[in-house]
Parts: structure tokens; sequence; C-alpha cells
């Protein structure tokens, strides 16, 4: 038997035996709670709710919060970095713990306040809240500067009136609590408005068909004059708009956190396959041009995955740019969508069957150059980075 294929990218020291234990607990979790669900999961079109409790009793959910508010106070990226390979590493792609735990629930912590903290964090901590942000709009893309949802002042002088449509929405069906973007004035006046589920006025829309990420539940999102009281306005309701922009560097991370670890998964697999797969009376790996094609991708993918671990420091740090994660996102994004083809192209016709892993891997990888800004956004901003 051939020794089992490892890849070279160079971590020494990146992560520490803490690390290494959260990783085994998180793994174990997997294993147990997350694997023997998936089937389900896929027939059912959604993700099961009662995984985010437990999911919350073994600390996987926001382990970065305050103990004030049931987290384990880590505040390093790593911890995320490690439910999100994890993760990748059985293909699970519908549980979304990156969006909820890695993307939501920092503006919650980051802006919210003592009581919205105590009343909203704790729960996601826990998992007994689901979170979800609605920004993205039928018509305006990545164009955040363009959304139509508009929040006026309530009457009675109590909160604000809330009314639009967002589509697109990640966990759009199962949220218990979704952050919503929205127009309070001219120019860049937004706001971000925290909608509970059961608000009156606020209503969702079909669970949209799509040709990936089939257990996620991407939805249509409907606010008809939804009351938001005061209490629930996250920072200043004309200061969403820089709120967002501070928070799309960690979002873009995330994201390109995933995509170089389901990129590595694939190759992982593609080795194997190409190991015991036989074509012309010799295994696949033994003919140059399949060594060449996975030796190119072994290669790009160790060089990401260092400028993804340097990203990750750096916003431990407090000093990742935008136009750092940004090019964190196109490169890996990029690089995961080439990786996918690439591999599935090795599997033969059997890498077209949905129930080949590659297969649910290219069809989930697609979207990864679209969300959270697109791959022309993200040149957008590396351009202005450098003065052009």
């Amino acid at each position: 038997m051939p020794p089992a294929y490892r890849p070279t990218v160079i971590r020494d020291g990146y992560f520490d035996d803490a690390h290494e234990a959260y990783r085994t607990a998180c793994r174990d979790f997997i294993e147990h709670e997350v694997v023997p669900r998936q089937a389900g999961w896929e027939r059912a079109g959604i993700v099961g709710k009662d995984i985010w409790r437990l999911a919350g009793e073994r600390n996987l959910l926001c382990p970065w919060a305050d103990p004030a508010y049931g987290g384990l106070g880590l505040a390093d990226l790593r911890y995320e970095q490690i439910v999100i390979e994890e993760l990748a590493n059985v293909a699970e792609s519908g549980f979304a713990v990156p969006l909820h735990s890695g993307i939501v629930a920092p503006y919650l912590a980051e802006f919210g306040t003592e009581d919205q903290k105590t009343r909203h964090l704790t729960r996601a901590v826990s998992g007994e809240t689901l979170l979800a942000i609605a920004i993205t709009e039928p018509g305006t893309g990545s164009d955040v500067a363009a959304i139509r949802t508009h929040a006026v002042p309530a009457p009675d002088g109590d909160g604000w009136l809330l009314n639009g449509a967002k589509t697109f929405i990640t966990s759009g069906i199962n949220a218990d609590l979704v952050v919503v973007a929205a127009r309070t004035g001219e120019d860049h006046s937004i706001g971000l408005f925290l909608v509970a589920d059961g608000t009156p006025g606020f209503t969702r829309g079909r669970k949209l068909d799509k040709l990936g990420l089939r257990t996620s539940d991407t939805a249509e999102l409907f606010f008809d004059d939804v009351h938001v009281p005061a209490a629930d306005v996250l920072g200043e309701p004309d200061q969403g708009f820089a709120l967002l922009m501070r928070q799309f560097a960690l979002e873009r991370l995330v994201v390109a956190m995933g995509a170089v670890a389901h990129a590595a998964a694939a190759l992982r697999e593609t080795v194997a396959h190409a190991r015991q797969r036989s074509a012309f009376g010799r295994p696949l790996a033994k003919f140059q041009d399949t060594r060449f094609r996975l030796a190119s991708m072994q290669a790009r993918i160790t060089s990401a995955q260092a400028f993804v671990d340097a990203c990750v420091l750096a916003h431990n740090r407090g000093t990742l740019t935008a136009d750092q994660a940004a090019a964190a996102k196109l490169v890996t994004t990029e690089l995961q969508g080439q990786v996918v083809d690439d591999c599935l192209q090795m599997f033969g016709g059997h890498g077209y069957m949905w129930e080949s892993v590659i297969c649910r891997r290219y069809a989930d990888a697609r979207v990864q150059r679209i969300y959270g800004g697109t791959s022309e956004i993200m040149k957008e901003i590396i351009s202005r980075s450098m003065d052009l």
C-alpha cells in the first residue's frame, strides 16, 4: 500500500495544542452528529434545526464570544477556521456555521448594545437562535449603496417601520433572527435592523432552487410595515453602510477559508481516486498528465493556504485590510472552481453523477465567486488599493 497522501502546506506552529484539541472535538462532533444526518438533509433539501442546539452544547458556535454570553472567549479566527476545514472535509455546505458564527454574529458582538448581546448573542452562541443577514435585493446584486428596502420612523415615535424585499438570503427559511440592511435617508444613510421570526409583516418566500448548496435554505424575504423597536436597531440608524464596509473584510476572509479548504479536500479525494482507478491497464496516477495536473493543484493550493493563513493572523492582530481580504477571496474562490473542475474530469462519467462527492463539490463551488462580492468586485477593490 502506498503511504497516505498528505498535502505539503507549511503550517508548522500555526496551530497550537489548544487548537488541535478543539479540532479533535469538532471532528468528533461532525463524525457522530453531522455525517449521519447528511443523507436526510439531502432528501429534505434543508438542514434540520436540531443540529444547531447540539453544536452550541459542544461550543462550536461563536467560540470567540465573551464567556458572559456563553462563549469560550477564544478571540482567535483560527478556531473558526478549524470548524470550516472540518466541515469541508466531509463536503458539508448546508450547515451554515461559517455564516452564523463567523459572519453574522460578529455584527452583534461589534456593534450591539449590552441589551442586544444579552438577548440575541447569548442565544446565538447556544444554538437557540439561528442568524442570517439580509443585504442583497432583486436588481442590486453587490451594489450595497443601491438597496431600496427602506425604514421610516414609526408614527408613534417608537422605532421604525421597515418595507421592502430581499433575495438570495442564506438561512432565510430557518433563521430566527435576521440582520436587515435598509435605507433610512439619502446618500449612504443605511440602518441595520434586527428582525425576529414571527414579527408581524415579516414573511418568507419560497426556498430557492439552486445549482449547488442544495441543503442550504436560501430564500426571499419580505417586509411589509414591519415594526422594529429602537432597541433592535444595530448601531446608529444612519451608519449601517460604514458598519457593513467594516465587516466585509471578515466575511470575505471566511469565504476564502472555506474555498481553499474545499479545494484541498477535493484534491485529497482525487489523489485517492487516481491511485485506485485504472485505465488501459495501469492506475491513473501513473499517467504523466494526471501526475502533472495533480501536482499543479497541489502547488496552487499550498500557496493559497499560506496566504489565507497569513490573512487570518492579520485579522487576529487587527491589521487585515479590505484589499487583502478581497485578494484572498478572489484567489481562493477562482482556485476552488478550477480545482473541482479538473478533479471532476479525472473521475470521468462517475464524477458527473450527483451521488459522487466531486459532483456536489463542483456544483457548490460555483457560487463562491458570486456571493460576498463577485470576483469582479474583488478586482475593483484590489485595483483601488493600487492607486489605479
